[in-house]
């Protein structure tokens, strides 16, 4: 069974109407200590898109994880100002076999995500 594209993301410039391609996201596991371990990183494709945040080698198990947006950038290269540098979204993955969709709706001075399987 593949595991690579159990988490997945998309981000969407609601401010631009478009998708938010080119930006680096990072994805960590929090361990039991408290201390974050990076599990996996990609940049958003031309739709905004991340479909492979998992080397081949990785498992995904129970736990609290964070997909970390570095979203100045995507700003600067738009030539736009935005007060978020970076946007941490951390959920919580029940189980190592259930697809996580976690989108990030951006504009300069906001943000929102509404995660789900």
């Amino acid at each position: 069974m593949t595991i690579k594209n159990l988490i997945t993301t998309q981000v969407l410039d609601i401010s631009r109407g478009k998708p938010a391609h080119g930006i680096p996201v990072t994805l960590d596991h929090q361990m039991s200590s408290g201390v974050w371990s990076e599990v996996g990183r990609g940049l958003t494709d031309v739709d905004g898109r991340i479909t492979s945040l998992f080397p081949d080698n990785a498992r995904l198990t129970r736990g609290v994880y964070r997909l970390t947006f570095e979203t100045l950038p995507y700003y600067q290269s738009i030539g736009v100002y935005s007060c978020y540098p970076h946007i941490p979204v951390v959920f919580e993955v029940q189980d190592g076999v259930t697809h996580h969709h976690i989108p990030l709706y951006l504009s300069p001075f906001g943000y929102s995500t509404t995660g789900g399987l």
